[in-house]
């Protein structure tokens, strides 16, 4: 179908859009919907592999919602980086529409999207907004989904599941879009959601599915080829066979370890294959990669050494600077291979010609070894194959032995795609979210929400409710029982706490033990302890010698409290982990290295970057409850600075200063700047100019020496 036949069916708007992105045709599951009606209204599930042309089916209805009806489109997936880059496609490609972005402060309104078209949002931001009140509900008329097959994992899938299923209550006139990846049971979901199914397997690259064995590849097309390649190692028989294609490949790994030492394997191979202009241009990129943490760390020299090869590792543990560094050198094929873990499998747009899954293996902290599900193995194969630039694209196991071979080729290959699960189902998802439920006065009785847990997904694939029913009046026991919710006659209420505890998007345990921990309070590491013995810090660090040593002083704060009531109904509970995690905190807050701590607590960058995150939002969380429960929260405020530029107390003052870190704030207070208003003296002045140059010294001074005072400044006023 041509898009001039969408004339009267879509916006003339989204034609001109199409029309200047160089799109004439419209791909299977694209005529599908129009055939279906996807500008009609009604609800629909779209069910198709990566770079089907989902995106485009998600425009038909946003703009006709927009622009025809004059109300707006909410698009919702479960990560933040697929918003991101969603957000930018619009903006460019809608520069006429107002199109905005929510996925930060989970305790914040965001009252200017009332004046927004189109709002993009992750699905914890959405569900926040909605538990603080949000007024523009009534004005949605459409809702997309994306990547609406992650119902199924434990982390995001619940959230996702209870968000779809308050919507439909909430925007009951609202046209409801889901899009998935190819699963098992697209037609039972399409059936939840009264939607009509268009499910397809068209995909606009050949894909060529086959295991690697002893330097050979068969495919599942029945095509046997030798792969360009003399290495005795498997995937850098892949690589190297990709990169003489002239071509780029990923090959993901099971841990952050195995990706980094793959991309230092798959680096000795291609270093060789890099022109002139690539080695510049990686030069540059490895030296930006070095200089995004103020001391590059172990693994930042790492990332950098590989990056100089052209390669690159990409997971949980880099920084997002790192990580986006690294995407926009592969896109533009500086680097021609990734060894990443999960990180690239979904969302965002980063195919490559050639997909290797090396580890089909994983270890899960309870469950120990495992093979990884047919879906999710699928899903990395989807990342094959680039539209405009390959023919085909082609996706790699690799095999041992023909033994091994026909295994795989029977487990991942021949096998039907695994059905997609609620995981709602687990007590202490249930619990945060029931608070939600009576706080924002949406179902305040058990039979209600039972009501409503019927119109679930959970609800459709297990109709006897009998255990379920259990589980809540549990939930709601215990919720009473902290004090977060009250019952008159057969009707709950928020108290004004638990009404807080649903806006901080904590979960209630977490409250409760803050609650109870905060007057046992002694120190800063008790400080922290509180806020890492928590749902919300998990994975915690592994536990070091020196928590061991030092856990018995505080492990009266466990003792006989909140913490011991849940720990974890899926994995052992060790307090002794939490609390290491507390000393790597303190150890960031009194000012040690990056490298030093990575190397002590066995993490990395990126995994710090979140604890430090984490931490800062616990402890806010924390200063509000302390607010309400007339306790005083002075000690959690400073712990909150310290925490987030990781200082000690004595620059506390200096870090207000933009331009000024932990780096730079030591510096001064060792040269005898001991506080802002000691910038005014000119010898303090000609210091910082010393220290830091002249263009950096002179915009610190200037918030001090400037016509509004220093202390204006610093107020924002």
């Amino acid at each position: 179908m041509n898009i001039k036949d969408l004339d009267g069916k879509v916006p003339r708007e989204l034609i001109e859009s199409l029309t200047s992105r160089g799109i004439y045709e419209l791909t299977p599951p694209q005529k599908l919907s129009v055939e279906y009606g996807i500008t009609s209204g009604g609800n629909f599930v779209v069910a198709a592999p990566t770079a089907s042309g989902k995106t485009l089916i998600a425009e038909m209805a946003m703009l006709k919602t927009v622009l025809w009806d004059r109300k707006k489109a909410v698009y919702i997936a479960p990560m933040r980086a697929l918003v991101r880059e969603k957000y930018n496609d619009f903006k460019k490609d809608y520069p006429y529409l107002k199109v905005a972005m929510s996925i930060g402060d989970l305790d914040s309104l965001d009252r200017w999207l009332e004046d927004y078209d189109i709002i993009l949002a992750s699905t914890e931001k959405l569900d926040s907004l909605i538990r603080h009140g949000l007024n523009w509900l009534s004005e949605i008329g459409c809702i997309v989904v994306d990547e609406v097959h992650m119902l199924d994992e434990e982390g995001r899938g619940p959230t996702l599941e209870i968000l779809v299923s308050k919507l439909r209550r909430l925007c009951p006139g609202a046209q409801i879009l889901a899009l998935s990846a190819t699963v098992g049971n697209a037609k039972e979901m399409a059936e939840w959601l009264s939607a009509q199914l268009i499910e397809s397997d068209y995909r606009p690259v050949l894909l060529e599915r086959g295991i690697e064995i002893n330097g050979k590849a068969v495919y599942d097309t029945g095509r046997e080829e030798d792969l360009d390649s003399k290495s005795s190692i498997p995937e850098v028989r892949v690589a190297e066979d990709t990169i003489n294609k002239g071509k780029q490949i990923i090959v993901f790994y099971g841990t952050k370890r195995n990706a980094e030492s793959g991309a230092e394997k798959l680096g000795a191979a291609i270093a060789k294959k890099l022109t002139e202009e690539d080695r510049e241009y990686l030069k540059a990129l490895s030296e930006k990669v070095l200089g995004v943490l103020s001391r590059p760390t172990i693994q930042c020299e790492r990332l950098a050494k590989v990056i100089l090869k052209g390669t690159a590792f990409h997971h949980s543990g880099l920084v997002n600077e790192q990580r986006e560094l690294v995407e926009d050198a592969f896109k533009s094929n500086r680097i021609k291979a990734i060894a990443s873990t999960t990180t690239l499998g979904l969302g965002i747009n980063m195919p490559a010609q050639t997909v290797l899954v090396r580890d089909i293996t994983r270890y899960g902290e309870g469950y120990g070894s495992t093979y990884i599900g047919i879906n999710e193995v699928t899903q990395l194969f989807g990342r094959a194959g680039r539209p405009k630039y390959d023919k085909q694209g082609r996706a790699f196991l690799i095999a041992r032995s023909k033994g091994d071979a026909q295994d795989l080729y029977n487990r991942y290959i021949l096998s039907d795609l695994e059905p997609v699960k609620s995981k709602l189902g687990i007590r202490p998802v249930l619990r945060t979210h029931v608070l939600a439920f009576v706080a924002t006065k949406f179902l305040t009785s058990e039979e209600a929400i039972l009501d409503f847990m019927g119109g679930t997904f959970y609800g459709y694939q297990y109709s006897d409710n009998r255990q379920l029913k259990v589980m809540l009046e549990g939930i709601l026991e215990e919720l009473e029982d902290w004090g977060f919710i009250e019952k008159r006659a057969s009707i709950y209420n928020a108290t004004r706490i638990g009404h807080r505890v649903s806006e901080l998007y904590i979960d209630p345990l977490t409250a409760k033990w803050m609650l109870d921990s905060m007057p046992k309070i002694t120190d800063d590491i008790s400080i922290l302890f509180m806020i890492c013995n928590t749902v919300e810090m998990r994975p915690y660090v592994r536990a070091t010698e020196e928590a061991e040593e030092h856990y018995f002083s505080y492990q009266s704060m466990v003792d006989s409290s909140i913490a011991r009531y849940d720990a974890s109904e899926s994995m052992y509970y060790d307090p002794v982990r939490p609390f290491s995690t507390a000393l790597m905190l303190n150890d960031w807050a009194s000012e040690k290295i990056e490298r030093e701590i990575m190397k002590d607590y066995r993490t990395t960058p990126g995994a710090l970057f979140a604890k430090v995150t984490n931490a800062d939002w616990l402890l806010y969380a924390g200063m509000e409850l302390a607010k309400i429960s007339r306790i005083n929260s002075l000690k959690l405020l400073e712990m909150r600075i310290r925490i987030k530029y990781g200082i000690k107390k004595e620059l506390m003052d200096l870090v207000r200063l933009e331009q000024v870190g932990r780096v730079r704030a030591r510096m001064m207070f060792n040269g005898g700047i001991r506080k802002a208003h000691d910038i005014k003296r000119p010898e303090a002045q000609d210091a910082m100019r010393t220290m830091f140059g002249k263009e950096v010294a002179n915009k610190i001074i200037a918030q001090v020496a400037g016509n509004r005072s220093y202390e204006e400044k610093l107020d924002g006023k």
